[in-house]
């Protein structure tokens, strides 16, 4: 089967559409600095990195039913997790967002593993376990958000302001 080409397959267009809105979709005037949604969206405290964690997946998961090999899949998957990650860090976190970009750079590795002819096909058996990682991933997430919150607020009930 011939290797179908990224820019016919209106799916994978789609990917890099919604990628480019997370990633890439602004200017700030009179500069080449981009920015899109998901910086924003990670300056909700808690569950502002979440909406954008979901979607990174839906992305990750298209691209692999549409030619992304496993290990492409683990690249991309790392490249999520790491953003999220350090996106969770308060200020820090904040500005990573903003550089990072995680979602455009899975792009960028899918047209890379097209243009190479590596195209894969369907790769279905690795849908689930991607699905299940990225969920308890999120889980912890919200955990980890709720128990720090939780022990900010118990420790500013115990100082004298």
């Amino acid at each position: 089967m011939p290797t179908p080409a990224f820019d016919q397959d209106d799916r994978l267009r789609w990917v890099e559409r919604v990628s480019r809105l997370l990633d890439s979709q602004f200017r700030v005037p009179g500069t080449n600095w981009r920015f899109g949604l998901d910086p924003l969206m990670g300056l909700i405290p808690v569950v502002g990195g979440l909406p954008s964690l979901a979607i990174s997946g839906l992305l990750i998961l298209t691209m692999l039913r549409h030619g992304a090999s496993g290990n492409l899949v683990v690249r991309m998957v790392f490249n999520v997790v790491l953003d999220t990650l350090i996106g969770a860090i308060p200020v820090l976190g904040n500005i990573f967002d903003f550089a990072y970009k995680a979602n455009n750079r899975n792009v960028a590795l899918l047209r890379a593993h097209y243009a190479e002819g590596k195209y894969q096909g369907s790769g279905k058996g690795l849908i689930w376990m991607i699905v299940i990682g990225l969920l308890a991933l999120g889980g912890l997430l919200v955990w980890a958000a709720w128990t720090l919150g939780a022990a900010l607020w118990h420790w500013g009930e115990r100082v004298q302001w």
